[in-house]
């Protein structure tokens, strides 16, 4: 059995760019229908009922376009309206990025010490932290807001000495608690990852959410028999949308991915009633 309908993955933004690229790296076959929502980012400042209807609204573009999985690739949107995006979505399995990443935590600690970065938003919905005492609740739980690291990768620092500097500031003192895993919250730092183990040494093992996210979803289709059939070219043959083409957007996607991506689609979720019409394209040298 296999399914040639594409897996439908959406951000706030870009970051789960860093998602897509991981479930390339597993499945290549796999054909993608990437939303990032460039014109409302961030969610983090938003109220919840705000987070799940622009989950919903999301989630809801990519269903029109008749997707076998959905993938919110959020660390907002999964900390606080997961469970709401799974009420509304029968079709099709939804996962999250918290969830895998507490699983990948349970696993790997040894010490039954866990430590979490990501954003302010992700930290204080405390998601991780229930997810992982969820399955052991036994394991104690740390986590810091990192606030000025998505800034960082956003700007290129991805191996500068002012990028070192912040992450001894905000690594050193978990680094005393005794954890022996760090669960990477937020899409954006993986690309930090070589500053970060840098920081914490190699007694700390780091999680990558989006690397174990891209493992559940293959776990599932595997289940499902739904894996698509040799011989595609998922990324050529993939959709990238975004609701806003700002500036630098190519550069920062190629960052994320680590490829550049096909072609770059905008569409504006609020004025379409049937989002997947209306669609208009843009080829990446037009953009500003």
């Amino acid at each position: 059995m296999s399914d040639l309908r594409p897996i439908g993955v959406f951000d706030s933004g870009l970051g789960g760019l860093t998602v897509a690229k991981e479930l390339f790296r597993l499945m290549p076959n796999e054909r993608i229908i990437y939303l990032g929502d460039t014109a409302r980012v961030p969610y983090g400042g938003r109220s919840q009922e705000t987070i799940r209807q622009y989950g919903l609204q999301d989630a809801k573009v990519l269903m029109d376009m008749d997707i076998k999985l959905l993938v919110a690739a959020c660390n907002t949107v999964s900390s606080v309206a997961l469970d709401y995006l799974e009420q509304h979505i029968k079709e099709v399995p939804v996962i999250g990025v918290v969830r895998p990443g507490a699983k990948a935590a349970v696993l790997r600690t040894m010490e039954r010490k866990v430590g979490v970065v990501g954003t302010k938003a992700t930290v204080a919905s405390g998601s991780y932290a229930k997810a992982i005492q969820a399955l052991d609740p036994d394991i104690k739980v740390y986590a810091k807001a990192c606030p000025l690291f998505v800034p960082l990768v956003e700007e290129g620092f991805l191996n500068h000495d002012i990028t070192r500097l912040t992450a001894q500031h905000y690594l050193y003192e978990m680094m005393d608690l005794g954890i022996d895993c760090l669960v990477l919250g937020c899409t954006h730092y993986p690309l930090l990852m070589g500053v970060i183990q840098e920081t914490v040494g190699t007694r700390i093992q780091l999680l990558d959410s989006a690397l174990w996210t891209a493992k559940e979803a293959q776990d599932i289709l595997t289940t499902l028999g739904a894996l698509a059939p040799d011989g595609v070219d998922g990324l050529q043959k993939s959709r990238f949308l975004a609701t806003d083409l700002t500036p630098h957007f190519e550069t920062l996607a190629k960052m994320l991915l680590g490829q550049s991506l096909p072609e770059i689609e905008k569409i504006n979720i609020d004025e379409s009633e049937f989002p997947a019409a209306g669609i208009e394209k843009s080829l990446p040298d037009a953009l500003p």
